[in-house]
């Protein structure tokens, strides 16, 4: 293993201890909430189990959330960063260690989403409900436009590169904090940064560690926000986590590969209509003031 791979596993067990010691001061308080259902397990079981394989946690998630009406719109954002970090860590250690990027570009586009998310996770926290579920609503619609294109074949191909030069690197790093800060909203980073890694000239199997270890820096680093806010479901982010971890490490040495365009055409389904009922919630009847 080289070098600049130790430096970034190290820092990467720093941010989650960092993140895992913020989590349980804040958690101790409200402990009584934290026990999550059945469901609650399932669903971050299910989701991070696809996520691993590429799919993306954050569409489907919010989807179940929303449907089944588990946690208010408005804190569904930092729930599903704060609930679907630890899992994504674990992806992280996988795919980094397995998929060759080089150093550079691999560390540049990771510290350029972190910043992006910090930036975005200071103001979606402090946003009320009307413009979360708005914000969200506009998202998911992304969300499933990137699984029709994603089936229907109309991602750049890519190159054979797994690594960037200026002026690429500079443009790499420009749209990761962008995709960073939209993270924090709920459109997640996987589709997007796979078209991005592949409009760059990139090979594909690049992006699995750019996207993972981008969002497994930023979603700790994102989430403390959130959670010095309050704003979030503690039961939930503790399913979301302890159904999510083992199921990462089932797909990833287990699973390993699956026909996956009957999926994505489910969600994308599901996901219009969630992206319909939360833009529908704000603007049916007049909120109270936040």
């Amino acid at each position: 293993m080289s070098t600049a791979k130790l430096w970034l596993f190290l820092a990467l067990g720093v941010v989650t201890l960092v993140f895992a010691a913020a989590w349980l001061r804040a958690g101790v308080r409200g402990a009584g909430r934290a026990r999550p259902s059945g469901l609650l397990l399932l669903v971050g079981f299910v989701t991070n189990f696809f996520d691993t394989l590429g799919i993306g946690s954050f569409a489907p998630t919010t989807s179940v959330f929303k449907l089944k009406r588990l946690v208010p719109d408005e804190l569904i954002p930092g729930t599903l960063n704060v609930g679907h970090a630890l899992p994504t860590i674990a992806e992280a250690f996988i795919f980094i260690a397995i998929v060759e990027v080089e150093p550079i570009t691999l560390a540049g586009m990771i510290a350029a989403s972190v910043a992006g998310a910090w930036l975005g996770a200071g103001v979606v926290a402090g946003w009320p409900r009307r413009r979360v579920q708005v914000g969200m609503g506009l998202a998911l619609l992304a969300a499933a436009a990137f699984f029709a294109m994603t089936n229907l074949g109309l991602f750049p191909a890519g190159g054979e590169t797994l690594s960037l030069r200026s002026p690429l690197l500079w443009a790499g790093l420009a749209g990761n904090f962008v995709l960073g800060a939209l993270m924090t909203l709920g459109i997640g980073l996987y589709a997007p940064c796979m078209i991005l890694v592949a409009l760059l000239g990139m090979n594909p199997k690049a992006a699995f560690p750019i996207m993972m270890g981008s969002c497994a820096f930023l979603m700790p680093i994102g989430s403390l926000r959130f959670i010095q806010r309050k704003s979030y479901s503690l039961a939930a982010a503790v399913g979301l986590t302890l159904g999510g971890i083992p199921a990462v490490f089932l797909a990833a040495f287990v699973v390993k590969s699956l026909p996956l365009a009957a999926v994505r055409w489910l969600i994308f389904a599901v996901v219009v209509y969630t992206a319909a009922a939360m833009l529908r919630s704000a603007f049916a009847r007049p909120l109270p003031p936040e």
